[in-house]
C-alpha cells in the first residue's frame, strides 16, 4: 500500500520518514496519523532497519499542530477518543526498540512538538520553532505535551510554556536540554543521519535494552528502574553483540556487531 501523507526513503540502515503536507504546515489529521503508524509498524518489521528519523516535508514547518478543522466541533467524548488515538502513536514512537530521531526543519507546535518530543532524540534546524499553544485555543496538549515536557526541561520550564502558549527558537530549545543538536537548515538532514551513524557504530542489542531501561526508570520509581536495569544488563550477556564487542575489545580491534 503506498501513503499519500507519507514519504518513505531508506538509505542503508536508516529510513526517513517524510511527513508530506507542506500545504497545510503538515499538519496531523487523520489519514496523516494512520498513515505514520503503519509506515512505523513497517520500519519495525524490516530487520534492515536500524534507525529511523521523522521530518517535515518543505522548508517551513515540522508539524505546525493538529489540524483544527477536524476537531473544531467534537462532544468531550469525542475529544478524549482523540486524544488517546494520538496518545497510543506517539507512545508506540517511544516504545520503539529502535532509536528515532526528529529531524525539527521548521515549526513543531502542538501536536509537532508533542510528535517530536515522543522521539528519543531532537536535531533542530535554526529556524525551528518549539510549543505547546493549545491554551491560546482554550484547550491543552493532549497527545502527552504536559506528561513530555517537564520530563525534558523541568517543570518550571515546561509550564512557562504551557501557561503562556509561546514559543522557543532552536538555540533555547538546545539550551534547555529539548534539542540534542542543531543544525543550519540546509544541513540538517545530513545532521540526523550523521547521529544515526553514530548509532549505528554500536551494538544494535545495547542500544534497544539502553532505550527500554530508560524508559522503565521513567515510568516508574529509580528501584523499579534499577531492577530493569540489572535484568537488561544480565540479557546483553546471552547476546552475540556481548561476545563480539568484549572480545574485539580484548583483541584490540574494532568490533563488527551481528545485531544479535
Amino acid at each position: 500500500m503506498g501513503f499519500t501523507t507519507v514519504v518513505v526513503e531508506t538509505s542503508g540502515a536508516v529510513q526517513t520518514l517524510i511527513l508530506n503536507r507542506p500545504d497545510k504546515l503538515n499538519a496531523l489529521n487523520s489519514t496523516l496519523l494512520a498513515e505514520l503508524r503503519e509506515a512505523l509498524e513497517r520500519a519495525q518489521e524490516d530487520a534492515s532497519v536500524k534507525v529511523l528519523i521523522l521530518t517535515g516535508a518543505g522548508p517551513k514547518a515540522f508539524v505546525a499542530g493538529a489540524d483544527i478543522a477536524e476537531f473544531a466541533d467534537m462532544t468531550p467524548a469525542e475529544a478524549v477518543a482523540f486524544s488517546r488515538r494520538g496518545q497510543q502513536l506517539f507512545d508506540a514512537i517511544e516504545r520503539s526498540p529502535k532509536p528515532v530521531i526528529a529531524a525539527v526543519n521548521g515549526f513543531a507546535l502542538g501536536g509537532g512538538c508533542e510528535l517530536a518530543m515522543a522521539c528519543h532524540l531532537r536535531v533542530a534546524a535554526t529556524t525551528a520553532a518549539f510549543g505547546q499553544p493549545e491554551v491560546k485555543l482554550g484547550i491543552i496538549p493532549g497527545y502527552g505535551g504536559t506528561q513530555r515536557l517537564p520530563r525534558l526541561v523541568g517543570r518550571g520550564r515546561a509550564l512557562e510554556l504551557l501557561l503562556t502558549g509561546r514559543t522557543i527558537d532552536a538555540a533555547t530549545a538546545l539550551s534547555w536540554g529539548l534539542a540534542n543538536r542543531v543544525a543550519e537548515p540546509e544541513a540538517l538532514r545530513q545532521a540526523a543521519l550523521a547521529l544515526a551513524e553514530e548509532i549505528l557504530g554500536v551494538s544494535s542489542v545495547a542500544v534497544g535494552y539502553c532505550l527500554e531501561a530508560v524508559r522503565a526508570g521513567l515510568a516508574g520509581t529509580q528501584e523499579q528502574g534499577m531492577e530493569a536495569e540489572a535484568s537488561l544488563f544480565g540479557l546483553c550477556f546471552a547476546s552475540e553483540d556481548r561476545r563480539e564487542g568484549v572480545g574485539a575489545f580484548l583483541e584490540k580491534r574494532k568490533p563488527n556487531f551481528p545485531g544479535r
